[in-house]
Formats: C-alpha cells, sequence, structure tokens
C-alpha cells in the first residue's frame, strides 16, 4: 500500500466553479482583521509589548519618550489600538494613561500570548 499523498484528478469544465463552504463569520472576519491589522505595525506591537508587561496603566508621554515620536503620533497608533477594541484608556489630568483591556477576547489573549512570549530586548532605541 503506497505511503503520502494521493493524486486525484479532477475534471473540470472552464467556466464552472464549485461551491465551497463559508465556515467565516463576516463579523468575526473583520474583527479578527482589524485586530491583525493594528498589530501588524511594528510600534503598534512593541507598544503592545510594554503594555502587557507594564504593571501600571502607561502615560501617553511616557510612549513618547521611550519611542521618541511625537504625542500626535503617539496618539494616532494608541487610537488604532484603542479601536481594535485591544487597549483602553484614563484621563487624569492633562495626561492619558493606557492599558491592554481587561476584557479581551480569548483568543486575542491567545494571540498576544503566542505573540509576546519571547519579546527580545531592545539593543537601542
Amino acid at each position: 500500500m503506497p505511503s503520502g499523498p494521493v493524486a486525484v484528478a479532477v475534471v473540470r469544465q472552464r467556466g464552472t466553479s464549485c461551491d465551497i463552504p463559508v465556515r467565516a463569520d463576516p463579523e468575526w472576519a473583520e474583527r479578527t482583521a482589524s485586530v491583525l491589522k493594528a498589530l501588524g505595525d511594528r510600534t503598534r506591537l512593541s507598544m503592545v509589548a510594554a503594555l502587557r508587561a507594564a504593571e501600571a496603566p502607561v502615560c501617553i508621554c511616557d510612549f513618547t519618550l521611550a519611542y521618541q515620536l511625537s504625542q500626535p503620533t503617539i496618539s494616532h497608533h494608541m487610537a488604532k489600538l484603542r479601536d481594535a477594541g485591544l487597549v483602553e484608556s484614563n484621563k487624569q489630568g492633562i495626561w492619558i494613561y493606557y492599558r491592554l483591556r481587561h476584557d479581551l477576547t480569548p483568543s486575542v489573549e491567545a494571540l498576544l500570548e503566542a505573540l509576546l512570549r519571547d519579546v527580545p530586548a531592545a539593543t537601542d532605541r
């Protein structure tokens, strides 16, 4: 008996297509794509790693210093993370403090755990 994949000849007529089951709910796909797009930027991914490691919410002013980026740029990145449902904020005086949402879905928690499990330390800024 042969081992390995078995070739199956498929005869198709040009111009015809086969039905395939679409198993992904469109709303789930949109939410998941939003999270992945937000994490697809290296600055935002690094910010999420910093928030995950932080013991307390992080001030936006701390991000501007750490990343050497302007406050509007940091705010833009945080807005993308907030729109994706990854972070929440709290305003205290003139400063806004960010943290990862406490109610992330189990799949997002698992994704972050897998992505951030072995984050290497930065060698320079």
